[in-house]
């Protein structure tokens, strides 16, 4: 049986598409891109992170991988692992879990970096560049084969690099001063 996939010439075409599936997909060129599942390890991460902003902001402002964010460029969309919201963003998403170019952008995207060359390049200059893009003032990097997380600060429309950061160095984020994180803590947790 021949299989069409569907081609989309615009992103609210996209909205309204529904495939009744809880796949994940990128539009890329007119065409849904299913994104594969994250690593463990990866999962693991993003979920510690969750609990510790959740503790800052409460549940409803931290959003994991299935939030998804309209962008410009290729893709149209992004899946970041962990996103924190605006109050007003809670209301907005009630009813899909897409942040509109058109709303206002989320406080802080983290990405957790899969291994290769592709997924790194990815991280560090496609998706920086499309979130430097949308507005969202601060960008993590939290890169597992590198044990480090680079932290990113928007000033004037372009993204600075706060650090660098390893090992037991604390995490200064810009928009959540309280957080009192480790590098060692994120990827070197203790069993």
């Amino acid at each position: 049986m021949l299989t069409t996939h569907p081609r989309f010439q615009t992103f609210e075409d996209y909205l309204n598409y529904n495939d009744n599936s809880e796949k994940l997909y990128e539009l890329f060129n007119g065409e849904l891109i299913e994104m594969p599942p994250e690593s463990g390890f990866n999962f693991e991460i993003a979920t510690f992170l969750l609990i510790q902003f959740a503790s800052l902001v409460g549940h409803r402002r931290v959003r994991g991988n299935g939030l998804e964010l309209e962008v410009r460029g290729e893709p149209k969309n992004r899946y970041p692992d962990l996103t924190i919201i605006r109050q007003e963003h809670i209301e907005q998403l009630s009813k899909r879990n897409t942040l509109r170019l058109s709303m206002s952008p989320p406080i802080l995207v983290i990405e957790v970096v899969s291994p290769g060359e592709i997924q790194r390049e990815r991280d560090y200059i496609a998706k920086r560049t499309q979130y430097q893009d949308c507005g969202i003032p601060e960008y993590w990097i939290v890169d597992p084969q590198t044990q480090t997380i680079l932290i990113l600060e928007l000033t004037n429309q372009t993204y600075t690099e706060i650090g660098t950061f390893r090992n037991n160095d604390f995490l200064p984020s810009p928009n959540f001063p309280q957080l009192n994180l480790t590098v060692n803590q994120i990827l070197n947790p203790t069993p």
